[in-house]
């Protein structure tokens, strides 16, 4: 069967910064092609996108995810019932016990949790909430316990866009699993790095005489600069069968081929300043598997003769390792789009159409709308 795949592939040139930290507050970091490179962890940037989706589609095709569910439930009995504020908790709790989301406590034994609080971080949209919260109303409006088909079903249907693309697995409810329509790949430097330290001194405003002289406070952060190339792929049949909806498809994948183009992970955002805009973008649609170009930096680039800079050298790179891998495996793209800044990511306008991020994003969404509708 015909497949709809669409790759986005993004070279983008982040100033000294440190987007995403190991446990000891060194930016991350990986050895590719056996050297170190600068590293943003998939895990970092698919954070980064579903904040983004806050700006791309409403409240209501977004999900939550959090410990804290009963918190979120019982504020929606709270909103539909007001009579029922000081129950509420109590409601919520006994609901999500009989969709099998939290475990009954034992009443003799101490409790680890506050009421309403999984064990484990809990990925139900909006629209579940709201239904497992309908749920809890009725059953105590007609005197009965949560019904558990029902409570269940409440939070196994209407899931939100950021669940079917990135998936759910609850531990204790296995059926209840989504498999993720997305795949992102951790981001890495196309050269090599070392990471700097940056000496910082904080002054105290008050201490203005001379006999005091010195910091209140020093410190060290570790930074790196770099040029990264970043790989998502959508599954936009297994997008498609999660939603169920040709329309919702669409617009989730225009939400995160822009979300993915143009987030970025807060980490140590206010020291540095680093919001860069990516310099080029190129989005393949395919039709038979995904392909992640990363090859083309197996060797890591390196400024040549008056060559300056790397974002020239790495359009260059990945503008022919694609040419080359799509050659050798007869695998060229059903449609291709790149959105680049200024000349020196002119090797890539060749491998598609050349458009601003909003019309490829709208060109992408009219591509997958008619390969959706020709299977009707």
């Amino acid at each position: 069967m015909t497949r709809t795949i669409i790759d986005v592939h993004v070279l983008q040139t982040v100033p000294p910064s440190n987007l995403n930290r190991d446990d000891t507050g060194s930016p991350k970091t990986a050895i590719y092609g056996g050297v170190r490179r600068a590293r943003v962890s998939s895990q970092a940037w698919k954070r980064a996108v579903r904040l983004a989706f806050e700006n791309h589609l409403d409240n209501s095709q977004l999900g939550e995810r959090t410990k804290r569910v009963g918190e979120a439930v019982a504020a929606r009995i709270t909103a539909l019932a007001p009579d029922l504020t000081d129950e509420a908790p109590e409601l919520a709790t006994a609901v999500l016990q009989a969709a099998g989301l939290l475990k009954k406590t034992k009443k003799d034994a101490k409790a680890n949790t506050k009421a309403g609080e999984s064990e484990y971080l809990l990925f139900l949209s909006h629209q579940q909430q709201d239904n497992l919260a309908l749920e809890a109303v009725a059953a105590d409006r007609e005197g009965r316990a949560p019904d558990a088909a029902t409570a269940k079903a409440a939070a196994d249907t209407k899931h939100s866009v950021d669940i079917a693309m990135f998936g759910r697995m609850i531990a204790d409810v296995s059926d209840m699993r989504v498999d993720a329509a997305v795949q992102v790949a951790h981001a890495i430097s196309v050269h090599a790095v070392d990471n700097e330290f940056d000496y910082f001194t904080a002054v105290d405003d008050r201490k203005s005489d001379a006999e005091e002289t010195g910091a209140g406070m020093i410190g060290t952060v570790e930074f790196n600069s770099s040029t990264l190339y970043r790989y998502a792929t959508i599954d936009v049949d297994c997008l498609h069968r999660t939603l169920g909806d040709e329309v919702a498809t669409r617009k989730a994948v225009e939400a995160f081929v822009m979300a993915f183009a143009t987030s970025m992970p807060t980490g140590k955002r206010n020291t540095f300043a680093n919001g860069t805009r990516p310099d080029a973008v190129m989005v393949r649609l395919r039709d038979s598997q995904p392909i992640n170009l990363v090859g083309a930096f197996e060797e890591p680039v390196r400024d040549i003769g008056e060559a300056s800079g790397r974002v020239a050298l790495a359009a260059a790179a990945l503008a022919a390792y694609t040419t080359e891998v799509e050659q050798a495996y007869r695998d060229e793209p059903v449609a291709a789009w790149i959105t680049h800044v200024g000349p020196r990511t002119k090797a890539l306008a060749d491998l598609g159409t050349v458009l601003p991020l909003p019309n490829l994003v709208a060109a992408v969404g009219e591509a997958v709308a008619e390969r959706l509708g020709a299977r009707q």
